[in-house]
């Protein structure tokens, strides 16, 4: 699937999608609001939004005739997001598709009757977005990003990538699902032989001081965990590993694509996919109440070659082989 074939569809214009061999749908015209905490012209989420409109079109969806698409891009600004889903909610749409951690908090906020489908977030329960992943009881439901346990893969990698590292900073957004993150992590460092230590994310200025200063000392590397901050702070993030020669292990293909090291992470595309899957259900009736909040089954690493060369390291040939991705 390539950019342009679906870019128009992000604005919500009226395109025909051939319909997939099934149930005849009702010709009654639904509505699907989607918010998204990144700006119009992101790449990564343009690939992600595109998977979930394919996706939509083969259960019979066509834009147009049985079902309209309303698309805010609210960027990382948590009072711009908040603003785009009180405007997103007023529509009064059949069901949102709301992004991450960052945008469905103010989504719930804006209302606790419009069904919610999420395609990735940490931790919902935590969140308080759902009252248990088995029945979410209210009106969201969706996909996890990663289950906690994934923290000492994580770990395992970093070794791989660079045997000499015996001290790990895990940066972190203490505000949200960061602290069960690193506590994961932290269980599982000394069966590996690492110390680990944190990072907060609150601001740039705080990410800058941490890692000097944690860099200070040899034998370091980096683990970033999931959050919107991470993402909202990826260039500097990235571009501080590689000025202090840190090896970096992050949690998707979006930071390596980027400049990063390597990454191990949930299929993004394929949660998009699964999450209109969800959206299908809920425009034939079903209640995301009832709808359990699922686990990803598709996870892949990507590698960057010129970082690794950059930060003085050979990736172990094993490692090579076993990449779903190898970014020359």
């Amino acid at each position: 699937m390539r950019r342009r074939e679906f870019i128009t569809l992000l604005g919500g214009a009226a395109v025909a999608w051939p319909l997939a061999s099934r149930a005849q749908q009702s010709e009654r015209m639904r509505h699907i609001g989607v918010i998204l905490p990144a700006a119009a012209n992101d790449a990564e989420f343009q690939t992600w939004v595109g998977a979930f409109l394919q996706a939509l079109a083969q259960l019979g969806w066509t834009i147009g005739r049985n079902v309209r698409i309303d698309t805010r891009w609210a960027t990382a600004n948590h009072a711009e997001i908040r603003k785009q889903a009180a405007e997103l909610v007023a529509l009064a749409p059949d069901v949102i598709l709301a992004s991450g951690t960052s945008t469905v908090g103010p989504v719930l906020q804006a209302t606790r009757t419009v069904p919610i489908v999420f395609p990735s977030v940490v931790d919902p329960v935590g969140a308080g977005f759902v009252d248990s992943l088995a029945r979410p009881g209210g009106n969201a439901t969706g996909f996890l990003l990663f289950e906690y346990g994934l923290g000492g893969k994580w770990l395992e990698l970093l070794k791989q990538i660079a045997p000499g590292v015996t001290r790990v900073a895990v940066l972190r957004d203490a505000a949200t699902s960061g602290q069960g993150q690193f506590g994961a992590i932290q269980a599982v460092a000394p069966s590996l032989k690492l110390e680990v230590s944190p990072v907060n994310l609150r601001d740039a200025g705080e990410i800058e001081r941490g890692i000097a200063a944690f860099a200070r000392f040899p034998k370091g590397g980096l683990i970033l965990t999931g959050s919107g901050m991470s993402i909202f702070h990826h260039d500097l993030i990235i571009a501080l590993a590689v000025r202090y020669k840190l090896p970096a292990v992050y949690y998707e293909r979006f930071f390596v694509a980027a400049g990063g090291l390597i990454s191990y992470g949930v299929d993004r595309i394929d949660q998009y996919r699964q999450a209109a899957g969800y959206v299908d259900r809920i425009l034939r009736g079903e209640k995301p109440a009832d709808m359990p909040v699922q686990a990803p089954t598709k996870y892949q690493m990507v590698i960057n070659l010129k970082t690794a060369k950059a930060l003085g390291l050979t990736v172990p040939p094993t490692l090579l082989a076993s990449a779903d991705e190898v970014i020359e």
